[in-house]
């Protein structure tokens, strides 16, 4: 389905597309996975990936949006918010973890291992067996496997995709660290414009509520009265609007005329509905 996706809205041309980390990181791996010809665009920090895109410097941005371990990626929501991109497309990244060191380093001589706080968070039994070692926090999982062969030491090592250990010539001494197998990023590509979709079945929005009582009740009525599948919810701060609350909501679009009558329904009760996105559901 993915590379449908690829074919149906993208011909394989070379988009330039901008990802949040190094090369090697989890975002290029989805990337490499379902637009294998596009040039990827690294940038150290996600409001830097917008600002590509904002200015044409890129073409897309693809960006992880929940995980199913570690939750929302609450910086994207917020960017979605704040710029009027659009979210055209979504995929589903297996999240693996790869044991990389230096090329030649037995396991016994490893004494450190490097990685983003949230992949080290999500491989505690290997610490928890491996006692000796100890877990040392990064900025960027690849960039831990940039760091440690760029040091070359055989104590260190680093927990990364196995696409970084192909960027950086990392050999993979263990693989599958997670604890939890049922580990999947959710992925969206951004840009600056919205395309048209014939078989988009999901809808994105954000929603400004007032500050009532049952508001939040009313606008999720909206979607219940018409048999609607709501699936995600999720709340964050407007800024500058002290404890006022943007919530985002995603919908399955299976009737599109119930669909665009809830849309105008919730307008007649909300501050503001903005509709990040009508795309194809990943499968």
């Amino acid at each position: 389905m993915l590379q449908r996706g690829c074919v149906v809205l993208y011909p394989c041309t070379q988009m330039k597309i901008a990802i949040q980390g190094e090369l090697g990181a989890f975002s290029h791996e989805a990337c490499r996975r379902n637009f294998p010809r596009a040039k990827v665009v690294p940038c150290a920090v996600s409001s830097e990936v917008f600002e590509a895109l904002e200015s044409g410097r890129v073409d897309a941005a693809l960006i992880p949006i929940e995980n199913t371990l570690a939750g929302p990626v609450v910086v994207h929501y917020d960017l979605l918010l704040e710029h009027d991109f659009y979210v055209n497309a979504e995929f589903r990244l297996r999240i693996e973890h790869q044991l990389l060191a230096v090329p030649g380093t037995k396991f016994g001589e490893i004494r450190e291992v490097l990685s983003h706080p949230v992949a080290l968070d999500q491989c505690r039994k290997f610490f928890a067996k491996n006692k000796k070692v100890r877990s040392v926090s990064f900025y960027d999982t690849a960039g831990a496997a940039r760091h440690v062969m760029e040091e070359g030491k055989h104590e260190q090592a680093a927990i990364a995709s196995r696409v970084a250990g192909e960027v950086y010539g990392a050999e993979v001494l263990q693989s599958n660290l997670e604890d939890d197998a049922q580990n999947f990023t959710r992925f969206v590509l951004v840009e600056r414009r919205a395309r048209a979709n014939k078989d988009a079945n999901k809808v994105s929005v954000a929603v400004g509520l007032p500050n009532k009582p049952g508001m939040l009740f009313k606008a999720l009525s909206v979607f219940a009265l018409r048999e609607i599948d709501l699936t995600k919810i999720e709340s964050r701060p407007v800024r500058g609007r002290p404890w006022e609350y943007a919530f985002f909501l995603d919908f399955m679009q299976t009737d599109k005329k119930a669909a665009e009558n809830a849309l105008r329904h919730l307008e007649e009760i909300a501050q503001f509905v903005k509709v990040l996105g009508r795309y194809r559901s990943a499968e």
